[in-house]
């Protein structure tokens, strides 16, 4: 305490601090600026760990678990073959395909991780000339989202698109979508 006393007059002396500043206002100062730079340390150190969650996992088909498949549609669905996707344009990502079976019913999720947010932006629209004629939009669901006339579902969030089509009703793949939205 002794210390902190010295170190006040000196700065008190300098004229830094009011003269009305007491030698017990000293160590609270000293407590708030490390209490001040333990919450910077936390939120520099949460915001790290949300921009790597927002990255997609190496393997894409377990953002869409079986488990969660089969619950969602209400059969039991095998885990899921995983194959290359084609690019939907030259230039463009090779995407995954990941497509569960059960007896007579198979779902496709298709899914891409673009370079970035503005590239898929910009592929979303494009490919929405082809595949959105007679689209209905879906909303709550990622950045945007449409169902096609043929009820399979289209996404996108941030940097990745993906597509769910075959078995399940729009309201299941709804649902399906999401939480894979949530995970991005």
């Amino acid at each position: 305490m002794q210390e902190f006393g010295s170190v006040l007059t000196l700065i008190n002396r300098s004229g830094i601090l009011p003269r009305s500043v007491k030698k017990e206002t000293f160590p609270m100062m000293v407590r708030l600026n490390q209490l001040c730079w333990a919450v910077a340390l936390l939120l520099a150190a949460s915001s790290v760990e949300l921009a790597r969650a927002a990255e997609p996992p190496s393997d894409l088909c377990s953002l869409l678990p079986a488990e969660t498949v089969s619950k969602t549609l209400g059969q039991a669905f095998g885990s899921p073959k995983k194959t290359v996707a084609p690019r939907p344009f030259s230039n463009t990502n090779q995407g995954t395909d990941c497509t569960f079976e059960s007896g007579g019913h198979t779902l496709l999720f298709r899914i891409y991780v673009d370079p970035s947010t503005s590239a898929s932006t910009d592929l979303f629209a494009k490919l929405k000339t082809y595949f959105g004629n007679g689209s209905t939009a879906v909303g709550g669901i990622g950045d945007e989202a449409y169902l096609d006339k043929l009820k399979g579902l289209h996404v996108r969030k941030g940097k990745v698109r993906y597509f769910l089509d075959g078995a399940g009703t729009p309201k299941q793949k709804n649902d399906l979508a999401l939480g894979v939205a949530g995970q991005l």
